[in-house]
């Protein structure tokens, strides 16, 4: 076995054709984060970008995608921006962990969105969570369904709100696959506004960030996309949400929507469009990631896993790295898999964006802010 480290935009014609294959190969691995346009997306922005080429018998039989950070420290490519990684190969193929992170120069690697199961990295996963779909492989009425099943009054309520909406706003409309750019700005600008309002940080505030969606949001072919969608209210945009798609899943990636009309609840209204358009445009299912908000629990029709876990090579790098990732992780997973202390460290969240909101606002050197939903 034979394992060559290269940076994407270094892969072949051949060797791009044999990644869409193998992904296409395996139905655990239909996630756009494990498509070879995202990693060529990634390698024009971040200079630590690299893909293992594992070779068996004169043929490709693996790419592993990552990150390579000071002091060898691995990370998953994409890292905190993405929701699932692995290893691109043959079904059931393993390789030595240890061998593969000699010849990758790293002294440990993290996961966290690992597809579960994969034989390479299955023996070092300290926890499995599961990560809610909606499956709208029978169609979107066999998924509403469920949906009603789920909560027969959250649905009631969020279809009273969508008619409330449109009756009090203006006609509903829903777009999908929008390739205006002003649109997308929009969106951009909600979700900034709501990392403030909720105490995170602000991802956007990263200029390589905007420029990634904006090389994901001009990508149109079979296989992948850029997929853009905005709910309208007359003419107004209320909702949106981007995301990538592969052809048959697509990965929720930034939903967000206009503070005027939360009354109306316009985020779960959208997704309801968006799930419908969806399965007339083809899709079989909506990742919609681990952990995190409720209504994922509510609108859920299905689960996918992913693991969690660590690989190291005994070295000082690693157990500094072990000393001060562990705890954080564990912290995390303790938070997130419960809803009442998830519930509470949003509430803290929030707390603090309001405050950091407010001294910004009383600075004399703030900068006049547009309009909520200004394009």
């Amino acid at each position: 076995m034979n394992i060559t480290v290269v940076r994407p935009g270094d892969l072949g014609i051949a060797e791009r054709s044999r990644w869409r294959e193998l992904q296409k190969a395996d139905p655990s691995l239909d996630n756009p984060f494990l498509s070879i346009e995202f990693a060529l997306a990634m390698d024009r922005l971040r200079d630590y970008v690299r893909v293992a080429v594992i070779e068996d018998g004169g043929s490709i039989v693996g790419f592993f995608p990552y990150e390579r950070h000071s002091f060898g420290i691995g990370k998953p490519l994409g890292g905190f921006l993405t929701t699932c990684h692995g290893l691109i190969s043959i079904p059931d193929f393993q390789v030595n962990p240890k061998a593969l992170l000699r010849a990758c120069k790293l002294s440990v690697f993290d996961f966290d969105h690992m597809v579960a199961g994969q034989p390479t990295f299955a023996p070092f996963e300290t926890d499995v969570r599961p990560a809610p779909i909606m499956d709208l492989t029978a169609g979107y009425d066999t998924w509403i369904e469920q949906v009603k099943a789920n909560s027969p009054k959250n649905l009631k309520t969020v279809r009273y709100k969508e008619r409330k909406l449109g009756r009090e706003q203006g006609e509903l409309r829903f777009e999908w696959a929008s390739a205006a750019d002003d649109v997308l700005r929009t969106l951009l600008a909600w979700k900034s506004d709501q990392y403030r309002r909720t105490g995170r940080v602000d991802r956007f505030a990263q200029p390589w960030i905007v420029e990634l969606i904006d090389i994901m949001h001009a990508e149109r072919s079979a296989d992948f996309s850029g997929v853009l969608t905005m709910l309208y209210s007359g003419d107004v945009p209320v909702a949106g949400h981007f995301g990538l798609r592969t052809a048959t899943t697509l990965v929720g990636w930034f939903p967000a929507y206009d503070t005027e009309f939360a009354r109306y609840s316009p985020g779960i209204v959208h997704h309801l469009q968006m799930a419908e358009a969806a399965a007339k445009a083809g899709l079989h299912q909506v990742d919609m990631g681990k952990g995190g908000k409720e209504y994922k629990d509510w609108l859920k029709s299905g689960a996918l896993l992913v693991a969690e876990g660590r690989i190291s090579r005994p070295s000082a790098a690693a157990a500094v790295h072990w000393i001060g990732r562990t705890p954080f992780n564990k912290a995390r997973t303790i938070v997130t898999d419960r809803p009442s202390l998830y519930r509470v460290a949003d509430r803290v969240l929030k707390g603090f964006g309001r405050v950091r909101t407010t001294l910004h606002s009383e600075s004399p050197n703030a900068p006049v802010k547009e309009p909520s939903g200004a394009r």
